[in-house]
Parts: structure tokens; C-alpha cells; sequence
């Protein structure tokens, strides 16, 4: 068993009454410092190392320039434990970061077709992350792995609107048991330069669950069904794992004032 595997069963050991939490105030829940992904682990020893030999061999400015870097590196691939709401319904947010665009577009052609999201356009919901959010990604529903297409492609910034066509991406078709559907993809930025995943095809997803992170900035859109409509505006801030971003079903119009 490799330490990510180890890191990743941990939170699956502990028992469901420790992990559940209600609005009537059942559970425990206290303020500690995020864990760090694993990935980060690496990343900060070499940030780390890289530090050292500055402040050998460069006067100390440098070398305190780089403790702040060390220290952000470190903190980029923090990794908090999230309160997933529960309910069938729900479609929670699978990123941290800024809600940039909802538009109404057809379903990417590696999600297309009869087995997939079907060929009619669909509401995508598009969130970036700056390389201040957290970027572990999360399932938005329950539900079972019926497709993972990763796509080579450029590096623009993710938050330009053809990202989702030329930038590399990872595409996932989660569906639930009553056939519902619904498509995530993962979009590399300017910055990033690898999209992780922990996930195949013929997995079994809880809401909420990490399937992945993009490293040092990027961009996740979900595809929802027809039928329904997100329940944030554009300019909201999302939270992965927590943020409700629709309910599938619902169709309302939801406006909101920036102030």
C-alpha cells in the first residue's frame, strides 16, 4: 500500500458516527490546523532544501523570500476536512474558488453520446481556482465512475472561457443508481502542469469524496441535467465538499447583488 493510499483510508477507517454531524447540533466539530496532501509533502522539501541553499549561499534576503515561498507551497496543497450535506438531490461543489461563468453549452464530445451526457446542450458551471484556494477536488454526487478521459492540450489561463477546449482537462462521468447523470472536468491553467487523479472507470463515489487535485492554479466545470439549474450566482465563491450548487430538478431563477 503506498502512503497516499494509506492517507486516503484513513478517513474511510474511522466509523460513520464520528464523521456524521446534523443542524441539531449532533457531532463534533473543532477548529485544527488542514492536513497536508501528500503531494505537498514533496513539493515543500523541496522548497525547503532550495531555502537552505539560499541562505548559504545568498545573502539572507533571499533566503527569507524563499521561507515565504516554502511556506505558501506548503499551504497550497493543505487539505481540510469538509462537511458533505447529505441527500440524493444535492449537487455539491466539487472546487474551491470564484464561480467565473454559467452558460449553457453543448456537453463535451468525449461525454457525449447515448452511454453519456447526450448530445443536447446543458447548464456548465465553471469555478477557478486561484493559487490560494484549496485544489484537492471533490465528487459532486454519489454515484457510480462510468467514464475518465484525460485530453492533452495548452496551458491558457483557466479562466478564459476556451479553456474548456483547449487547455488539458480531465473529463468524468459520474452516474447515480436512478441513472442520473452528471459530468465534471478538470482543466489545467497557466500555472498548473498535472492533473492528479485517484479514481477509474467502475468506481463507486460518496458526495464529496476526493478524486483528485490540479496543481498551482486551474479550473473545474460540472455539467448538470436538463431540468435543472444551479442554485449560486456568478460571482460567488464556492466550497468543495460543502458549497450546494444545485438541486437536480429545481429550475428558478436566483439573483444576487455584489456589495
Amino acid at each position: 500500500m503506498t502512503r497516499l493510499q494509506a492517507w486516503r483510508g484513513a478517513f474511510r477507517t474511522r466509523s460513520m458516527k464520528d464523521r456524521m454531524l446534523t443542524n441539531r447540533g449532533d457531532g463534533d466539530a473543532k477548529w485544527s490546523f488542514p492536513p497536508i496532501h501528500p503531494e505537498g509533502r514533496k513539493f515543500g522539501l523541496i522548497a525547503a532544501a532550495i531555502t537552505a541553499l539560499f541562505f548559504i549561499l545568498l545573502p539572507d534576503i533571499f533566503g527569507w523570500l524563499m521561507v515565504g515561498v516554502t511556506v505558501w507551497t506548503v499551504a497550497f496543497f493543505r487539505d481540510p476536512v469538509r462537511v458533505t450535506a447529505q441527500g440524493d438531490h444535492l449537487v455539491t461543489s466539487p472546487a474551491d474558488g470564484l464561480v467565473t461563468l454559467i452558460t449553457e453549452v453543448p456537453p463535451p464530445p468525449e461525454m457525449r453520446g447515448a452511454d453519456g451526457l447526450g448530445e443536447e446542450p446543458m447548464i456548465r458551471v465553471s469555478i477557478f481556482m486561484s493559487v490560494f484556494d484549496v485544489h484537492v477536488n471533490r465528487a459532486p454526487i454519489g454515484g457510480t465512475v462510468k467514464r475518465v478521459a484525460y485530453i492533452a492540450g495548452k496551458f491558457v489561463n483557466a479562466d478564459l472561457d476556451k479553456a474548456s477546449e483547449e487547455n488539458e482537462r480531465q473529463h468524468v462521468l459520474i452516474e447515480r443508481a436512478d441513472g442520473t447523470r452528471i459530468g465534471m472536468t478538470q482543466i489545467a491553467g497557466l500555472v498548473a502542469r498535472r492533473i492528479v487523479t485517484y479514481i477509474k472507470d467502475g468506481d463507486t463515489l460518496a458526495a464529496g469524496q476526493r478524486i483528485g487535485l490540479i496543481r498551482f492554479g486551474s479550473r473545474v466545470d460540472v455539467y448538470l441535467p436538463a431540468g435543472t439549474t444551479p442554485r449560486i450566482v456568478k460571482g460567488q465563491r464556492a466550497v468543495a465538499g460543502e458549497t450546494v450548487i444545485a438541486e437536480l430538478g429545481q429550475n428558478k431563477l436566483i439573483e444576487g447583488i455584489a456589495q
